[in-house]
């Protein structure tokens, strides 16, 4: 039986530009009225879940950068932050300028993103400057571009920093690096754990790679039809593309909230 619903946002519940259609808002309005909660697990940082937050039903909680940061939205508040310690972040950027020169850096906290040049490309960030300047205590992310198309470069990072964080990736040329341990899994274990649900049964939906760990955590897993190649492999099941509401479309069946919805 499904007592939780998670899914990411980019790629899988959102379509291409970015919107959320009516059918999906009306099928998941009704998968809360039905007395299951969904939960948004996403790579997104707080600041880009502002005008999404009205989608969050009556559990009012989120996961953000990863698994980092565990909000509840009715109180505008952080319930759990994981962040990436200063001293390990430091290390790995070193270690990380060894393996692969010319690697651009930058860190996303709770305050926003901060850059370390402009090369990195970034419109919305006013903060820039050495990262031994702009780390701070809630940062939740560190990020890795290049100047030039690198296509093995989450392999290379991955080399070079070992176990001592949490490396994946989301979109082409973009590496993400959370503190160890840190997963949209570990974070998704600990809100299903405040709803007093257990993970067999959940019922999760991903398309990227940074989706694995929660779709091998749930009970059922379904990878959209537009997903990654290593998240359909790894997937038990496949849905419709973002495209055509693949969510929404499983769920209206697998909730039993009435196909009139979509």
């Amino acid at each position: 039986m499904t007592r939780l619903v998670a899914t990411d946002l980019d790629g899988t519940l959102l379509r291409a530009d970015g919107t959320v259609s009516g059918a999906t808002r009306r099928v998941l309005a009704a998968v809360e009225e039905a007395g299951v909660p969904v939960v948004f697990v996403t790579g997104r940082p707080l600041r880009w879940m502002t005008h999404l937050w009205e989608m969050v039903g009556a559990h009012g909680l989120a996961v953000a950068g990863n698994g980092a940061v565990v909000y509840d939205v009715a109180a505008g508040d952080v319930r759990r932050l994981h962040a990436v310690t200063r001293d390990v972040g430091l290390d790995v950027v070193a270690a990380i300028r060894a393996a692969v020169p010319g690697a651009l850096f930058a860190v996303e906290d709770l305050a926003g993103i901060a850059i370390e040049t402009a090369r990195f490309k970034d419109d919305l960030t006013t903060r820039v400057g050495p990262l031994e300047e702009q780390w701070s205590d809630s940062v939740t992310k560190l990020l890795v571009r290049h100047d030039e198309a690198v296509a093995d470069l989450p392999e290379r990072v991955l080399a070079a920093v070992g176990d001592a964080v949490t490396v994946t990736w989301s979109m082409p040329g973009l590496v993400e690096i959370s503190a160890a341990g840190v997963t949209k899994a570990a974070a998704l274990g600990e809100v299903a754990a405040d709803l007093g649900v257990d993970a067999v049964d959940a019922l999760a939906f991903g398309d990227m790679p940074n989706d694995l760990p929660m779709l091998a955590w749930a009970g059922t897993s379904y990878a959209v039809a537009n997903a990654h190649p290593t998240v359909l492999a790894a997937a038990d099941h496949v849905a419709p593309s973002h495209e055509v509401d693949g969510v929404a479309q499983t769920l209206a069946r697998l909730v039993r909230i009435g196909p009139d919805l979509l």
